[in-house]
Formats: C-alpha cells, sequence, structure tokens
C-alpha cells in the first residue's frame, strides 16, 4: 500500500475502532518522546479530528531528546486545533520511587520503572478526560523482538503503527512532514541516564533486524533469534495454570 493511502488506512482505523467502543472514548492520549515512532502515532491520532492529547513525560532526560519532544508537541498544536500538549515532569516521582525501593535497585529495574511510571501518567490523563491510550511501537519491536517495557510501552489501549516496519515509520515520517531533526535522530528508547541508543542496546539496527525477520537465511537471523527468545515472555499470551476437571 502506497503510504499516502496507509496513512489514511490507520487514521480511519483509529476512528472506526473508537466508534465501534460501547462506551465511546472523547479523547486520545498518548506519550510524545521526540523519536520518530511517537511523533508519527501522534500525528496520526491528530489527523482524526479526536481531541488528541499528547504527554512529554520526562525523567532525567537527556536535553537533545526533551528538546525534541517539547518541539514536536510545539508543531502538533501548531498544525492541529485538536491537539493539547502537555509536559509532566516525573523526576521527583521517580526519586521518591528508586529511595522507597532503595533495598532492591536494580539498573535495568529502575530503566523499566521509568517507562511503567509514564503508563500509569498516561491512564490518570486518560481517566480525566474519558480517553484511551494510543501506543507508539512498530512491528519490529512488538512483534519482533520484543523491545518494550512489559506493563510500560506495552500497556495501551491500541497499537495503530504495530503492523508497520520501522522502514515504513519513517516514510510515514516524511510523508507527514515530522521535523527532520525527529527522522534523523538516532533511536532510544530513553530510559537510560547515559541516553544509550536502541542499536546499541539491541547489537542490530532496525535495517538489520528487519532484514533477519523476514530472510531465514540472513547473517543476522541468530542474533535476531537470539533476543526473540530473551523476549517472547512479554509477546506470548500470559501462562494460565489450568485445572482439571
Amino acid at each position: 500500500m502506497e503510504t499516502k493511502k496507509k496513512i489514511d488506512f490507520i487514521k480511519n482505523w483509529i476512528k472506526e475502532y473508537v466508534n465501534s467502543m460501547p462506551v465511546k472514548a472523547k479523547s486520545l492520549v498518548i506519550g510524545i518522546s521526540g523519536g520518530i515512532d511517537s511523533s508519527v502515532s501522534s500525528t496520526l491520532c491528530a489527523l482524526t479530528g479526536m481531541k488528541t492529547i499528547v504527554l512529554s513525560m520526562p525523567i532525567k532526560q537527556k536535553n537533545e531528546q526533551h528538546d525534541l519532544s517539547l518541539k514536536h508537541q510545539a508543531w502538533l498544536k501548531q498544525n492541529f486545533k485538536n491537539v493539547n500538549g502537555y509536559t509532566i515532569e516525573l523526576d521527583n516521582l521517580f526519586g521518591a520511587f528508586k529511595t522507597s525501593l532503595s533495598k532492591f535497585d536494580n539498573d535495568h529495574g529502575m530503566a523499566n520503572s521509568r517507562a511503567r511510571l509514564r503508563m500509569t501518567t498516561l491512564y490518570q490523563v486518560a481517566a480525566a478526560n474519558q480517553g484511551i491510550v494510543v501506543g507508539t511501537g512498530n512491528k519490529v519491536e512488538d512483534f519482533g523482538v520484543g523491545f518494550y517495557t512489559k506493563y510500560g510501552d506495552g500497556g495501551v489501549d491500541i497499537s495503530p503503527i504495530a503492523d508497520c516496519n520501522k522502514s515504513e515509520i519513517w516514510e510515514l515520517g516524511r510523508e507527514l512532514k515530522i521535523l527532520q531533526e525527529i527522522i534523523e535522530a538516532p533511536p532510544t528508547d530513553g530510559l537510560w541516564d547515559d541516553g544509550r541508543t536502541d542499536e546499541g542496546q539491541l547489537g542490530l539496527s532496525y535495517k538489520e533486524l528487519e532484514e533477519a525477520m523476514i530472510n531465514e537465511n540472513s547473517s543476522n537471523r541468530d542474533k535476531y533469534l537470539k533476543i526473540r527468545k530473551a523476549n517472547l515472555h512479554k509477546m506470548d499470551p500470559i501462562p494460565v495454570c489450568k485445572i482439571p476437571n
């Protein structure tokens, strides 16, 4: 499907989902990080014409990442009258959380806790605005290597771009005229103080991951499968103990 038609399809899919709800949502709530995925997702939400609430939620954020989030928020508000943008500082909340759990400190756990605090914030804002939380994960992250936080950025009501590979997201971004700075920025989850990139964490670029997903003979196939296997617990249904009759 060509990019323009894909944009219309996703926009209409969001509207159709909302219209099909037993109790129709009155707003779309989405977190924006300054990355391409959340920038594209939030713009698609804005295109529906529905009230769209975008949240920048910095937690010890690198300035360059937070700046891009604020620039995208301003761009959306300038281009769409149905967009409300807010910056919610979560440094103090995260600091209190970390102090309360000092006996159980763990760097990876605390990184994931940032994503979970943001998820909780999104749902509170959604509750206050009769809204639903919109996800920002792409196909490679959500169904390929499971590169997201369980019950963090993986905790959403709908996932409008989860059937799009990363290369498609960049195409959508260019068509939507997303800020060039965002399109060119190295992808990062923004969960670490050192600002590490997605490629630095995964060991493969998104281009390499996409190729390995599709091509069983890829030189990166084994690396891809190793990452995927480690994260299958996020992608598979929760195990349920079935009691025999």
